[in-house]
């Protein structure tokens, strides 16, 4: 009889819960946004716009790039951005810039990214004669605010690789806020 009641007796596997389950945003993959700013052209020659004229536009743009983490805590990507900009003088057309942009940066808090970034593009006008290809170089610091949307805010100089007038390295700035969504 003792051997009947000891078949009944089942040894089931069992996983055991984790202790620890990690908190935090998920940095890496892909993401896209939209964002508003500003922008001041100094004077100074820039291809799209002309020479001689400092004036300040405004700037509604996307970006759309994708993020890596190949070492805790440090950050890289890649990301295309697209901006429109415009201002009421009557002296400045509007203007298209398009960039390939490089970034890297440091995930300082679970929910806190700051970051450099490095781009070369173009700028566009009304027709092919007022294209001009550009660089930048700037930074931001972006916040999670949800476990898919965060908040950026950005701040870059921007040169042109022209020859024409006076040259300064960087002959414009742009400061940007943005919402982006991650997947």
């Amino acid at each position: 009889m003792v051997g009947g009641a000891q078949a009944a007796d089942l040894i089931i596997p069992t996983t055991p819960e984790p202790i620890y389950t990690p908190a935090g945003f998920d940095w890496e993959g892909l993401y896209v946004g939209a964002r508003v700013g500003g922008q001041f052209i100094g004077t100074q020659d820039y291809g799209v716009v002309g020479a001689g004229t400092a004036f300040t536009a405004g700037v509604v743009g996307a970006a759309v790039g994708v993020n890596f983490i190949p070492v805790d805590p440090i950050l890289l990507g890649v990301e295309v951005t697209a901006d429109y900009g415009w201002n009421n003088a009557s002296l400045v057309q509007p203007t298209g810039e398009f960039f390939a942009n490089l970034r890297a940066g440091a995930v300082v808090t679970d929910s806190a990214l700051v970051y450099a970034l490095a781009g070369v593009g173009v700028a566009t006008g009304n027709n092919a004669a007022n294209t001009v290809g550009l660089y930048q170089l700037g930074g931001g610091v972006e916040f999670a605010v949800t476990d898919a949307i965060t908040v950026r805010g950005e701040v870059v100089g921007q040169g042109d690789f022209s020859s024409v007038g006076t040259d300064s390295f960087f002959e414009s700035t742009k400061a940007t806020v943005g919402v982006f969504y991650h997947f």
